[in-house]
């Protein structure tokens, strides 16, 4: 692996300097290089590649705006004997202190009203006499969903684009968790309860104004950290969605505090129906979870079920 890198990295130092990380789906180790120290994240499945592509394409999109540190991805690299290893900057990186725990709500929200930002700059600038649409740095996404497929853990999402939130939330992340959850347990109650939730799910976006916002997609406590510039998110599963998706899985495993909430909040107040909408989203993680690690987390997705058909 280490001839490859150095290969494909074009460096004639390939140094491990003892730094290992890694979580239940891949592992990681620093390396030192002739351009400075990179952090190479290592994982041995088949379906590899597909999970680093969408890795970075994550990084590269976050990256872009401006708003939230992420680690500056560099190159995703094929093993030949199997698998595959996507190259990042290294950040010296310790878990989140409260001193930046402000600092990231307020960059979160940044993050997430960016492409809003953007479209409405494309809007002035066709209303603007002599100044044609496209001037702007970059283009505004005006649909919901990713270019590339993004994994959040080891499973694929869908990301094909569509103009509607509510059409895309429903079909590309809730009923294709509950396809998963139909062909590995054949849950009936699971499936009953769907059936009867998918009708109402509308009713929980009605007067939201909704626009597509660039999310990391994966925000839990394990994916955020600082580094002496600041915070820093990492791991992010991409796509264009409700900005209030992110704070679905915020909320489930602890990490964020008070003053992380306030910050994000000052910039985009919460809107009617909001607690409604969390369990909605956290109903995708807790499903995804189950796919993940078994039937350990069923409990909680029939539970948030039940309580939104109340």
């Amino acid at each position: 692996m280490e001839a490859k890198l150095k290969k494909e990295l074009g460096t004639s130092v390939l140094k491990s300097t003892g730094h290992a990380g890694g979580g239940c789906i891949s592992e990681g180790q620093s390396y030192e290089t002739d351009t400075g120290r990179v952090f190479v994240k290592i994982n041995r499945k088949s379906e590899a590649k597909r999970m680093f592509d969408g890795e970075m394409a994550s990084l590269e999109a976050i990256f872009k705006t401006k708003t939230v540190k992420v680690p500056k991805p560099i190159k995703v690299v094929e093993l030949d004997k199997g698998g595959c290893v996507f190259v990042m900057e290294h950040l010296d990186m310790n878990g989140l202190n409260n001193r930046f725990s402000k600092q990231l709500g307020e960059q979160l929200a940044d993050l997430h009203l960016h492409n809003k930002r953007l479209m409405g700059n494309q809007q002035k600038e066709q209303q603007t006499v002599g100044k044609g649409a496209g001037q702007s740095e970059a283009a505004a996404v005006e649909k919901f969903g990713f270019d590339v497929a993004t994994c959040c853990g080891y499973l694929p999402q869908e990301n094909e684009w569509q103009d509607d939130w509510v059409s895309f939330y429903c079909q590309h992340r809730l009923q294709h968790q509950l396809n998963l959850v139909e062909k590995s347990y054949g849950d009936r109650e699971a499936r009953d309860l769907w059936a009867q939730l998918q009708l109402k799910v509308p009713q929980f976006f009605t007067d939201v104004e909704i626009f597509p916002a660039l999310l990391h997609g994966d925000l839990w406590g394990g994916n955020v950290a600082e580094c002496p510039e600041g915070p820093v998110i990492f791991d992010p599963a991409s796509f264009y969605g409700h900005s209030e998706y992110e704070l679905g899985i915020a909320g489930m495993f602890g990490g964020f505090n008070s003053s992380f909430y306030s910050a994000y909040h000052d910039k985009i107040p919460k809107a009617p129906g909001f607690s409604e909408r969390n369990q909605l989203y956290q109903l995708f993680h807790y499903l995804n979870h189950w796919n993940h690690f078994g039937v350990g987390y069923r409990g909680s997705s029939v539970r948030i079920m039940k309580n939104l058909l109340k």
